[in-house]
């Protein structure tokens, strides 16, 4: 796309002061992560930041005026991991409880449990004696169901108020990230409102969309999910790990041996499945580009007899997305079987061995099952703590590209000393202007023109001539190096940007229209403007000729894509809220050139219409355009090499004779399409 397009496209934003919906588009040089779950409900590789403290350090920033919330926070998740962590032991000593008085009721009462002991020793059952030695119990004596009631409600108190203090910092919690990532939305708008024109030409418009809703979204995620669920599962490890040092060493070392593997496990096959998401998700988006071509394309393909190989072309990528998918699904599913293999090695060991320590009394049955169930709920933090590790890694990482963005250079501050009068003529000077986007790259040099108001001055020349630049600099949507333009007289510098732009008119080749009705459209020009005024616009520009033919008139809503009307309607309507803003200055960036000869001629006389007091800059290559202007300035490389009326201009036989007979020679018979618009035909396209 040329320099012109690309920053006609651009500069609607600006002009319409609104942006325009646009589909992300992807990033050269990063892979966007799809979140976990979407498309094919798997978690997706983390995207890695350039410099992860130092952006970890600026995200933890935003949290610090929430300091004393996130105090409490980490103060309810400890209380909440040590009550879930003690838990077990104490539900071992309800263990104990039963198995004592189980088997303490089939001894004979009135012995004491040393008596007991001494007596299996002499009949040589040394293993039960030992055993029965390591628990409190009382001979002839069942279960103490007063002290089992105790520490049953003792345990269900417990993980009740475990369970209402992770629900109480989860609550918090939110509160605060929403009040976070409330500021840091606003911050980003704040910034994009700031930032120049040349800013937004330089970078895709999808990325900066990704960096604006996706990564703040990212962000928030990490922020809501990583940071209590990564440390609530640390603590959980730490906590678990010093409870069954504490139950038994030796059976703690046991549960340890398998964190090498389950670490070596997670590394190998983690490795090898990120490889392969990747590759599944750049397949997904080749695919999903080839059928969008497709379908947008559909009548061409058969047109040119192309649906066979568009066929062939979707098997091929398809086939290469299913082996990508079928690759990544198999490996990733090898995780959870292979570490719940290694956990039921473990499991076996510690059983063995606590079976054979609690038959030689060397710990209870309640602590041998209290270990069991540390045992088992080892493995799930350490899996959460990998997942959340990746997606607190993501979050940063999206951190950075919003910080990237509010790091960007802004345009230069307002510095308004003067106003322009009350009624502005639209008399322009450009005086000794020079600019360049680029020190090395000079574009435009010493260009001195005078607009006179009413007058029409068109602009043409080849790509790249500096044509939609010229009218940038007009709008201010660039800053010139050195020299002046004036309005009225006044620099234009020494305007505030939105008076500057309030007294101007634009309408660009890609005519932008958002959701809502045709009225809501036009009067998005002039938020002030009578219904009376609205319609004066509309039927001035013929927007009035095919809207009374709509079924709900003026009151037709607009889809976002502008798909239920006309290309010719679409700019109708844009040039009708141009004019509705009763600007003092007009600028028509190839503003016809999405229209029918016959449409593009009413939107002449109506521009004629209005075009008194008014100064208009029109760029355009239809000659039907620009062959009533009052002056016409050729362009090349920055410089106006020919300037004068569409006649004198042929006559002379320089650049613009060569533009002619190149672009601007066609057979079109304007007095009969002129004719044929003025019998009262209704513009369609």
């Amino acid at each position: 796309m040329s320099r012109d397009k690309a920053q006609a496209a651009d500069k609607a934003q600006a002009a319409d002061k609104a942006h325009a919906p646009a589909a992300p588009d992807e990033e050269a040089e990063e892979t966007e992560t799809p979140r976990s779950g979407g498309g094919f409900g798997q978690q997706m590789p983390a995207r890695k930041a350039k410099n992860f403290r130092a952006s970890a350090v600026r995200l933890a920033g935003l949290i610090r005026p929430e300091m004393g919330w996130m105090a409490v926070v980490v103060a309810f998740i400890i209380v909440s991991v040590v009550l879930s962590v003690i838990a077990p032991k104490i539900m071992g000593r309800a263990m104990d409880i039963i198995f004592a008085g189980v088997i303490g009721k089939q001894m004979p009462a009135g012995v004491t449990k040393d008596q007991v002991i001494a007596g299996l020793r002499a009949q040589g059952q040394n293993n039960f004696a030992d055993m029965l030695s390591a628990m409190n119990l009382v001979p002839g004596q069942g279960i103490d169901f007063n002290e089992l009631t105790f520490i049953i409600a003792v345990i269900l108190v417990m993980y009740s108020v475990a369970s209402l203090f992770m629900w109480a910092q989860g609550f918090i919690l939110n509160r605060v990230v929403m009040r976070v990532v409330y500021g840091l939305r606003r911050e980003v708008e704040e910034k994009l409102n700031r930032l120049p024109l040349g800013y937004f030409d330089t970078r895709q418009r999808g990325d900066l969309l990704s960096r604006v809703t996706n990564d703040v979204d990212n962000v928030q995620q990490a922020l809501q999910q990583a940071f209590s669920q990564l440390l609530s599962s640390i603590l959980q490890v730490l906590g678990i790990i010093v409870m069954m040092f504490i139950v038994s060493w030796e059976l703690a070392l046991i549960a340890l041996v398998a964190l090498p593997l389950s670490a070596l496990v997670t590394g190998v096959i983690g490795a090898r499945s990120q490889k392969l998401f990747q590759a599944q998700w750049r397949d997904t988006g080749i695919l999903n580009g080839h059928i969008e071509e497709s379908f947008s394309g559909h009548e061409l393909a058969i047109l040119f007899g192309r649906r066979e190989e568009m066929v062939d072309g979707f098997d091929r990528k398809n086939e290469e997305l299913y082996k990508a998918s079928f690759g990544a699904q198999f490996v990733s599913g090898m995780m959870f079987p292979i570490m719940n293999w290694i956990s039921y090695l473990a499991y076996v060991g510690i059983a063995v061995v606590g079976g054979l320590r609690v038959a030689g009394g060397q710990m209870t049955l309640g602590d041998a099952t209290a270990f069991i169930q540390y045992s088992r709920q080892f493995t799930q933090p350490l899996g959460q703590i990998a997942g959340m590790a990746n997606m607190l890694q993501s979050g940063v990482a999206s951190a950075e590209r919003v910080f990237e963005l509010l790091d960007a250079d802004e345009q230069e501050p307002e510095t308004a000393t003067s106003h322009l009068p009350a009624v502005t003529d639209g008399h322009v000077d450009f005086e000794h202007v020079t600019f360049s986007y680029s020190e090395d790259k000079p574009l435009i040099e010493d260009l001195s023109l005078t607009a006179e108001p009413g007058q029409t001055v068109a602009i043409v020349g080849p790509t790249g001539a500096g044509k939609t630049t010229l009218v940038n600099l007009v709008m201010r949507f660039y800053e010139i190096q050195s020299g002046r333009i004036l309005l009225d007289g006044v620099d234009i510098r020494d305007l505030s940007r939105a008076e500057l732009r309030s007294k101007v008119g634009m309408v660009l080749q890609d005519a932008w229209l958002f959701g809502g009705t045709i009225y809501d459209n036009i009067r998005y020009g002039n938020l002030d403007a009578t219904e009376e005024e609205v319609m004066a616009a509309a039927k001035a520009t013929y927007v009035d000729r095919f809207v009374r033919s709509l079924p709900d008139g003026y009151q037709t809503v607009i889809d976002e894509e502008g798909t239920n009307i006309a290309a010719g309607e679409k700019q109708l309507i844009t040039i009708a809220r141009a004019f509705v803003s009763n600007p003092s200055l007009l600028i028509l960036d190839e503003a016809t050139s999405s229209v029918d000869t016959r449409t593009e001629l009413l939107v002449q006389k109506a521009m004629a219409a209005l075009r008194t007091d008014r100064t208009s800059f029109v760029i355009a290559h239809r000659l039907s355009t620009i062959r009533d202007a009052d002056t016409i300035l050729v362009m090349e490389n920055g410089r106006i090499v020919e300037q004068g009326q569409h006649g004198d201009l042929l006559e002379r036989g320089g650049a613009y004779h060569r533009l002619y007979m190149s672009q601007f020679a066609g057979g079109i018979d304007f007095e009969a399409e002129e004719a044929a618009a003025s019998a009262g035909a209704a513009p369609r396209t």
